[in-house]
């Protein structure tokens, strides 16, 4: 395994038995040239945030962990994921180094030098030191906590990939972010290459597609599902809602055969195929007002005699 932690299989009574070891170095140096808890602020997005190593790392291990199928994507999954437990580390150590020994008067110092993070972020989470003791926390740059909704798996190899490729693009959108908002040569180097391994990652779970037989093969997901049980009227149409006919939303996707080879584009303007809809009264347990508990088709002497009957 790559990186600091590692994962090893055992084959005991036809069972994948999976546990995990650690080593005490990182997996790539963590360096701080000057402590800045305001970007400590910022690394916690990196942490915990939606775009962070901790939602990948879930991501990518619960998806190996209910894996079904070719054993190789279930190691590959352990191994990556595994691999992301060394990006949490390295940026809870870089966190804490952000925090560590950084005097008051070093605090506004750098607060009056950059103004958007005094008047916007305004200066350091106090969490870091009230919760953590000047550490780092399962939280994103808000300090709202980790949100384990934000993980994807499936269970369908094809609609996690691509869950997977958005996770890692924001991932790296982030870290490129975070790269321009610091000066400190060692949290550039750090981000560079958590950069990297993004760069990788998404090319990784797009190699995955291409394996699975690309766009032609893999689309619609789950391509187990015959495309002759759908609405062949609807399934190739871009609907355009635009109730002014001037909508210029006119492109690859509305013209043309489809990505996946199995039909045609087509523009098409929307109109309602259904009807107004009505729904029954309320039933009487649900405790809605007694006007609405009426029906609407009979006369105001009529609906008072059904709701004395109880009808």
């Amino acid at each position: 395994m790559f990186g600091k932690f590692r994962v090893y299989g055992y084959l005991l009574i036809n069972k994948i038995i999976s546990m995990f070891y650690h080593d005490r170095k990182l997996q790539y140096k963590v360096r701080v040239d000057k402590p800045n808890p305001e970007f400590a602020k910022l690394l916690q997005q990196a942490i915990g945030g939606i775009e962070g190593e901790i939602r990948v790392c879930l991501q990518y291990l619960f998806q190996a962990w209910n894996s079904r199928g070719p054993v190789k994507y279930r190691d590959m999954l352990l191994d990556t994921g595994t691999e992301e437990i060394s990006h949490i580390e390295m940026l809870v150590t870089a966190v804490a180094m952000n925090l560590e020994g950084a005097s008051t008067a070093l605090k506004d110092k750098m607060a009056a030098s950059n103004p958007l993070v005094e008047s916007v972020l305004g200066g350091k989470d106090p969490r870091h030191i009230l919760s953590a003791g000047l550490g780092a926390m399962a939280a994103d740059a808000n300090g709202v906590p980790f949100n384990g909704s934000w993980v994807v798996s499936s269970g369908n190899i094809a609609a996690d990939m691509h869950a997977n490729v958005y996770a890692e693009s924001t991932g790296r959108v982030l870290a490129t972010r975070l790269y321009e908002m610091t000066d400190d040569s060692g949290m550039k180097d750090m981000l560079s290459f958590l950069i990297a391994r993004d760069t990788m990652h998404q090319n990784q779970w797009m190699a995955v597609l291409e394996e699975l037989g690309g766009p032609l093969t893999v689309h619609p997901i789950p391509n187990s599902f015959p495309q002759s049980k759908e609405n062949q009227d609807f399934n190739y149409s871009f609907v355009s809602t635009n109730i002014n006919n001037d909508s210029q939303a006119m492109g690859r996707w509305t013209s043309g055969q489809s990505i996946d080879g199995k039909g045609s584009f087509r523009f098409e303007k929307a109109q309602p195929f259904g009807e107004v809809p009505v729904l029954g009264t309320p039933d009487k347990e649900t405790h809605a007002q007694t006007e609405q508990m009426m029906d609407a088709g009979k006369s105001l002497l009529d609906k008072a005699a059904d709701f004395i009957t109880g009808h």
